[in-house]
């Protein structure tokens, strides 16, 4: 059973448990991915207005087609392309109904270095989902531009010393690790997790565009 990549919340504040984890042997090429960093605090601007509802480009779920399409919009905050991917900075971040301390927390996120998709900005809230479409409002400081990917697929990935196939395979991934991007070039992304670092096809991988070079 695959390493739950966060907790549904209700609106008192309590947790419902999604799955029962099978426990860090089911993921052992995660534990070495991201150097661990203090979880920021959320902050909103005192005084400011509840927010309006953000509609428009990068207010919805977004599928993977969409994301590595050529960007049609710009964050309205950073000026960055929408979407794009980013990665949770520490190992737990709530995401809320809206861009505000006081709304409603729906989920929590509890995998450090999770890839999440970036769809719209809001001052210092960013709209995020992850690769089963589900997210919400986070503060910026949650995090990282360190770019990761999920590992996808029902059987383990082969990391192979070369972007190519038939190259010497180093080690195998298994669906549901996170990585960390080191480049991608054409149908390749190179990963590394611990001391490990391997080529895999970029067809297996959530958290990176289609086309995109990653250097």
């Amino acid at each position: 059973m695959a390493v739950p990549f966060r907790r549904l919340c209700v609106a008192a504040g309590l947790a419902a448990a999604l799955a029962q984890s099978a426990g860090a042997a089911s993921a052992p090429l995660e534990s070495a991915l991201v150097e661990p960093m203090a979880r920021a605090p959320e902050v909103a601007a005192e005084g400011a207005p509840e927010p309006a509802p953000v509609t428009g480009p990068g207010a919805g779920p977004v599928t993977e087609g969409e994301a590595g399409a050529e960007a049609a919009a710009v964050g309205a905050v950073t000026s960055l392309p929408l979407p794009r991917y980013v990665s949770l900075r520490g190992s737990e971040a709530n995401a809320r109904r809206g861009p505000s301390t006081s709304q409603r927390v729906d989920w929590t996120f509890v995998r450090r270095g999770l890839p999440l998709l970036i769809t719209a900005e809001y001052g210092n809230w960013r709209r995020v989902q992850d690769a089963e479409g589900a997210g919400g409002w986070v503060h910026y400081m949650l995090l990282s531009g360190v770019r990761t990917a999920l590992v996808q697929g029902e059987a383990p990935l082969p990391m192979r010393a070369k972007a190519e196939e038939g190259a010497q395979i180093r080690a195998f991934a298994e669906p549901g690790v996170i990585a960390k991007v080191e480049h991608c070039r054409d149908a390749w992304c190179e990963l590394k997790t611990g001391d490990v670092k391997g080529w895999v096809p970029r067809a297996a991988l959530w958290g990176v565009t289609p086309d995109e070079t990653i250097d």
